[in-house]
């Protein structure tokens, strides 16, 4: 998947927060992109729509469970690679239906990875989450921990799609590299994500929810420096055909310091709706991105106070429009 020359490449969720960023970057690096998305109501589909405006990208309406309409996908395009970023998000939703992710995340992935074999498309780039490591007492987190305690459907659902790629790098010869995301956030984040629902109650003078006593922390990655990282991977050539991944910005922020930037970045003091903690989430997450540094060139450059400002900016300027 190197720069040059031109390629074209499908990018499933690609309407969605990460996806849309990424279909920009790939279009302006010169390549061509299809979009899959099914525009799903998990949240307002128009904040979808909104995403891909103005972006020149074909667009294909349906949901990656639909094999009939990926095998069409397929035969009329050659792609040189997959970003397989689609999926039924969140945790504590997967609880709720774990049948809807599971039927989805694995169902889905594998409609893929089977037009990827039958289609002889090389790359598959898949997106993994942090979720997978579960209650993992060691810190920071790498690639090579043993893998025990997930504690959600969710998190069962991105391991189970990373034991797919596996499969089919190791049987079939594609190449796939699957990336553990940690919390990803920056302009057009999810409203149902804890900066986007803090910003939000804040501007509008509301009260905002904290689980638990506010000590969990997460490791924060801006959603430039994960492009970054998703665009380093798929150059990626070296040694096997299946790797694995952590992006993170390799440093951890509590919710009580989450809760503090986004008071600074918004000028406005937060009422807090103190709630028990919620089933599902893990207490910690924290990467370590040494693998990716060394094999990616892998480097987040963005502070979480940094990344919160830019937010809370396109937010207001959002609330202008």
């Amino acid at each position: 998947m190197n720069d040059s020359p031109p390629k074209k490449f499908l990018v499933t969720g690609g309407a969605g927060f990460i996806g849309s960023h990424l279909t920009e970057a790939l279009i302006s690096a010169g390549h061509a992109v299809v979009v899959f998305d099914d525009f799903n109501d998990y949240y307002d589909p128009a904040i979808k729509t909104r995403n891909l405006a103005g972006v020149e990208a074909e667009i294909v309406r349906g949901d990656i469970r639909d094999d009939a309409l990926v095998v069409r996908t397929f035969s009329r395009h050659k792609f040189d690679g997959v970003f397989h970023l689609a999926a039924r998000a969140g945790v504590r939703p997967s609880i709720a239906d774990p049948r809807l992710y599971f039927s989805t995340n694995m169902d889905g992935t594998l409609n893929l990875l089977e037009a990827c074999r039958r289609h002889d498309v090389p790359d598959f780039v898949f997106a993994s989450s942090s979720s997978v490591y579960g209650v993992n007492s060691k810190v920071p987190f790498a690639e090579s921990d043993l893998i025990e305690r997930t504690i959600s459907p969710y998190a069962a659902t991105k391991i189970a799609g990373e034991q797919m790629c596996s499969n089919y790098a190791h049987l079939f010869g594609l190449r796939c590299i699957c990336l553990r995301f940690f919390t990803v956030y920056g302009p057009r984040q999810r409203p149902d994500l804890a900066i986007s629902k803090f910003t939000t109650a804040l501007l509008a003078g509301s009260p905002i929810d904290r689980y638990g006593d506010g000590s969990s922390a997460r490791d924060y990655t801006y959603i430039d420096d994960i492009v970054g990282g998703i665009v380093a991977a798929a150059r990626y050539t070296e040694k096997s055909p299946f790797e694995i991944f952590n992006l993170g910005g390799s440093a951890t922020t509590t919710l009580n310091e989450l809760i503090s930037l986004v008071e600074a970045a918004t000028g406005q003091t937060a009422v807090i709706n103190q709630l028990p903690d919620q089933a599902g989430d893990v207490p910690r997450t924290f990467a370590d991105i040494g693998k990716a540094q060394r094999l990616l060139g892998y480097e987040p450059r963005t502070p979480i106070s940094v990344g919160v400002r830019n937010y809370v900016e396109a937010a207001r300027a959002g609330l202008r429009a």
